[in-house]
């Protein structure tokens, strides 16, 4: 269904969610998603900053080519001891090398992981050459097995989540998936995997980018959820997760990140959150029809500097200087 778009929360379960403890079981485990691919940022890498893009993809049966319906660059910053989510809107309006211009998320229909990374270096200056990818079908199985998650459930927004989760249950292959149970209230609450999935869903009410903030905010509790599994939860959540999961990255690489995240985290809990283009400055984004793209976000081609400054010096979004002066406002029709 094209509304189960964002399962790019489970990527993050994959990095950060596997103990040295199961490393006979996972190194077997994690091999069997490995995909080889030749491509080499062509940005200098900076010492202690690691970048992956996680993605996320709804391709039907039979479908030979497919759109990336999420996007976020995770950002282990062993520097400053914390971790970054950088959601990149799928609508925003890019050069894409040897083609057109178009929507980001067309990148990977028209050239898989290589041009999706060549274009987001070419537009953002951000080095890439890792990722890993999921579909949909794995993320309420995922929020099930970690016994549900914990969000903030706006007023405005129960009939259409509920909407979405009587679609995402009745699509729902679990046999244990009992009666279709609605949300009831707003408020702090939670979700099993199918309210999950509705909750993530919907747009229409207000926005695609704000659906990027009610994505990051599963993801973010999954990875709290995580901090308390158990070495002997793990298996389940791994048979139910790699099936649906590929990468470019080894085992000794996921391994390794995996370490990383984790002594990141146990230094500092927080997950730094950012979107680009920068939606909350109407300066500096315009959104809208436009020629033959569709709905987009044009972007002001100088403001890509507040994004290298978050991912790379963490220098947050609402602190960076350069969002003082309009003058080089630049928008990329």
């Amino acid at each position: 269904m094209s509304n189960f778009k964002k399962t790019i929360i489970a990527l993050f379960i994959l990095l950060l969610g596997i103990p040295l403890a199961l490393f006979g079981y996972t190194w077997i485990k994690l091999n069997s998603i490995h995909v080889d691919s030749k491509y080499d940022s062509t940005i200098e890498k900076v010492d202690g900053i690691t970048n992956i893009l996680l993605t996320g993809i709804d391709a039907r049966p039979g479908e030979q080519a497919s759109r990336t319906d999420a996007m976020m660059i995770l950002t282990i910053d062993k520097n400053n001891n914390n971790i970054k989510l950088t959601s990149l809107a799928r609508d925003t309006y890019v050069e894409i090398p040897g083609r057109d211009k178009g929507k980001l998320n067309t990148a990977y229909f028209w050239g898989k992981e290589e041009l999706l990374f060549k274009t987001i270096e070419n537009e953002f200056g951000i080095g890439i050459d890792k990722f890993v990818q999921v579909d949909f079908s794995s993320l309420m199985d995922i929020i099930d097995i970690l016994g549900g998650v914990e969000v903030e459930i706006p007023n405005n927004l129960v009939t259409q989540i509920n909407n979405f989760a009587l679609a995402c249950y009745n699509n729902y292959n679990n046999p244990n998936k009992g009666e279709f149970k609605a949300i009831t209230t707003s408020g702090k609450q939670l979700l099993n995997g199918y309210q999950a999935l509705g909750f993530a869903s919907i747009r229409k009410e207000d926005s695609a980018i704000k659906r990027d903030e009610r994505q990051q905010e599963i993801l973010v509790s999954l990875s709290d959820k995580l901090k308390n599994l158990s070495a002997s939860e793990l298996p389940g959540l791994m048979n139910t997760l790699l099936p649906y999961v590929k990468t470019n990255l080894n085992v000794s690489e996921i391994l390794n990140i995996s370490t990383t995240a984790l002594g990141v985290l146990s230094k500092n809990s927080e997950v730094k959150q950012a979107e680009f283009p920068l939606v909350d400055y109407p300066e500096f984004t315009k959104g809208g029809i436009y020629k033959n793209a569709g709905w987009v976000w044009l972007y002001d081609l100088n403001s890509v500097v507040v994004l290298q400054d978050f991912i790379y010096k963490d220098v947050n979004i609402e602190d960076n200087i350069y969002l003082n002066d309009t003058s080089k406002v630049t928008l990329n029709y």
